[in-house]
Parts: C-alpha cells; sequence; structure tokens
C-alpha cells in the first residue's frame, strides 16, 4: 500500500467521522408540497450545508404531506434506528391544528417524540407553526403556545414560526393559502439555517 494511498486515507478518515446526520420529521411544509422536491427548504438546506462544509452532513427528509403529530410518533423510532440522528428537526403540528385536534394530545406527542429523539443521543430543533384566524382565538391561542411551552420546559432552542415572512405574502403561497411556493423556499431555507448552523 503507497504511502500516498495511506495519507489520502488518514485525511478522509476524521471527515467521515465527524460527519453528521440530520432527520428533518415534518409535514407538507417540510415535504415539498406542490413542488419538485430539490425546490424545498429542506433541500436548500442540505446545499447550504454542502457549501459550508462539503461533505459534513447529509439531511434525511423523514415527512410526509397530511402528517401529524400522532403520525410523527408512530415513525420517529424507525428514522432514528435508519439515520441515527445527530439532529432532529421537529416540524409537526400544523395538521393537529388544522383538523381542530386536542393541543393537549399535539403537546404530549410531540414531547414524546422529543424524549424519544434525546435518550438516541440526538439534539432537537422545534420548528413552530401558527393556523389560520378562522379558528378561534381561544383555539388559536392553545395550539400556538404548545411551542413556547415545549421549548421551555424541556430547554430546546425553538424557530418561533418558521413561515413568519412568508404567510402574509401571496406572491410567496399556494392558491391553497396553505402552502408555500417554490419562491418562498429560499425564505425559509435562509430562517431555519440561522438556527440549525450553531447546533452543529
Amino acid at each position: 500500500m503507497s504511502r500516498l494511498f495511506v495519507a489520502l486515507i488518514m485525511m478522509w478518515m476524521p471527515m467521515a467521522v465527524m460527519a453528521k446526520s440530520i432527520v428533518v420529521l415534518g409535514d407538507s411544509i417540510s415535504a415539498a408540497y406542490g413542488m419538485e422536491v430539490d425546490q424545498g427548504w429542506v433541500a436548500l438546506l442540505q446545499a447550504k450545508l454542502n457549501k459550508d462544509q462539503p461533505g459534513r452532513h447529509s439531511i434525511h427528509n423523514e415527512s410526509i404531506s397530511g402528517d401529524t403529530s400522532a403520525g410523527g410518533l408512530a415513525r420517529i423510532d424507525a428514522a432514528l434506528a435508519l439515520h441515527k440522528p445527530d439532529l432532529v428537526l421537529l416540524e409537526l403540528g400544523a395538521n393537529d391544528g388544522l383538523r381542530g385536534l386536542s393541543p393537549v394530545t399535539m403537546k404530549a406527542n410531540l414531547t414524546e417524540i422529543i424524549r424519544r429523539a434525546q435518550q438516541a443521543g440526538a439534539k432537537v430543533l422545534l420548528l413552530g407553526m401558527k393556523i389560520p384566524p378562522n379558528y378561534g382565538k381561544r383555539y388559536i391561542d392553545l395550539f400556538y403556545n404548545v411551542y413556547p411551552q415545549l421549548a421551555n420546559e424541556l430547554n430546546l432552542p425553538l424557530v418561533p414560526f418558521i413561515l413568519e415572512e412568508v404567510a402574509l405574502d401571496p406572491a410567496l403561497m399556494q392558491a391553497d393559502g396553505l402552502h408555500p411556493n417554490a419562491k418562498a423556499q429560499p425564505i425559509i431555507a435562509d430562517k431555519i439555517a440561522a438556527y440549525v448552523f450553531p447546533l452543529l
């Protein structure tokens, strides 16, 4: 075995050892609903990581359109076993809200997802969501307060509302008024990247 080959192997090994696995557990907002997958914010975040530190991070998108916190809880163990993540980006709950499901149950489901991820050795970044105002102030407040409550109780970093600069701009939303379009994805990716990079 040549000295050059050995040297190349030695240079590659630290990078391989330090490579970090990231899982995104989400719904249609993270599953690039209504567009090509490579246009979604998850793919754009991977591109940002590749540019900053080539080969050091791999994002596994375990997001399913229409999924709820209960669906995420049913899937988290398999995702953890398969990808062994260092970081989990948890973007669930919007569909609980849109279906009028119990915020108490939603909080319990998200808490258990976080607990399992942490037990598996992963950090968790919580991605907050909001729902349209037609659900009534009381329900909306109960729903939205779940995210800061979890962040405070479990000492988690929180992106308060990932569509903050997007949701009220019709030019950045799809015709349904619920899903961001392709133009919005770089904005979302930039917002989340600002929280992700310090965690890596």
